[in-house]
C-alpha cells in the first residue's frame, strides 16, 4: 500500500522502476482508493439514487394530488365566487376564500410529512451513505420546496376561476 499525493499516473512508473530494483518478478497492481471502495460503496449508491427517484416520485404525486383537491374545491364553488366578482368583490379576500381550504389541507399534510420524515430519518441514515439523521439544512429545504410547489398548486385553480368572466361563471352549471 503506497500514499501519495500525486496522481496514479505519475506515481505509477517510479512504483514499478523501485519494485523493479527489489525483484523483478514481483506481482504489481494499482488500484486508488476510489475505485477500491466503489464495489463496496455501489449498494448504498444503488440505495440513494432509487430513493431520490421515489422521491420525486411522490412529490410530483403530492403536487398534483394538492392541484387537483384544490381545483375541485374551486370548481364546487364557482358560481359563489362569480356572484361575489359580479358584486364587486376585491379579488384578495376572494383569492384566500378560494385557497384557504387547499392551504389547510396542505399545512396538516406537511406537519404530518415532517413527523414521519423525522422518524424515518433513521432508517434512512442506515440505508443512505453518508446521511445523518435529522438534518435541518435537508429538512428545512425540503419544507421549503414543497410549500412552494404546493402554494403554486394552489394558487393556480383561484387565479384562474377569479380572472374568468363573472358571466361566464354565473352560466356555467
Amino acid at each position: 500500500m503506497v500514499r501519495s499525493q500525486l496522481p496514479p499516473g505519475e506515481i505509477v512508473p517510479e512504483l514499478r522502476r523501485v519494485l523493479a530494483q527489489i525483484d523483478p518478478n514481483l506481482p504489481f497492481a494499482v488500484q486508488t482508493w476510489p475505485d477500491a471502495l466503489a464495489f463496496v460503496l455501489f449498494p448504498a449508491r444503488v440505495a440513494t439514487a432509487s430513493l431520490g427517484v421515489m422521491g420525486l416520485l411522490a412529490a410530483m404525486l403530492a403536487v398534483t394530488g394538492v392541484f387537483g383537491m384544490a381545483m375541485y374545491s374551486v370548481s364546487k364553488r364557482i358560481r359563489e365566487f362569480g356572484i361575489r366578482v359580479a358584486l364587486g368583490a376585491q379579488s384578495v379576500p376572494t383569492d384566500a376564500l378560494c385557497a384557504r381550504r387547499p392551504l389547510l389541507l396542505l399545512l396538516s399534510g406537511s406537519a404530518a410529512g415532517l413527523l414521519l420524515g423525522a422518524l424515518a430519518s433513521q432508517l434512512l441514515a442506515q440505508i443512505v451513505y453518508q446521511a445523518t439523521p435529522r438534518d435541518p439544512l435537508v429538512f428545512a429545504g425540503v419544507m421549503i420546496t414543497m410549500a412552494f410547489l404546493g402554494i403554486v398548486a394552489t394558487c393556480i385553480p383561484a387565479q384562474r376561476a377569479l380572472h374568468a368572466h363573472p358571466a361566464e361563471l354565473l352560466r356555467q352549471e
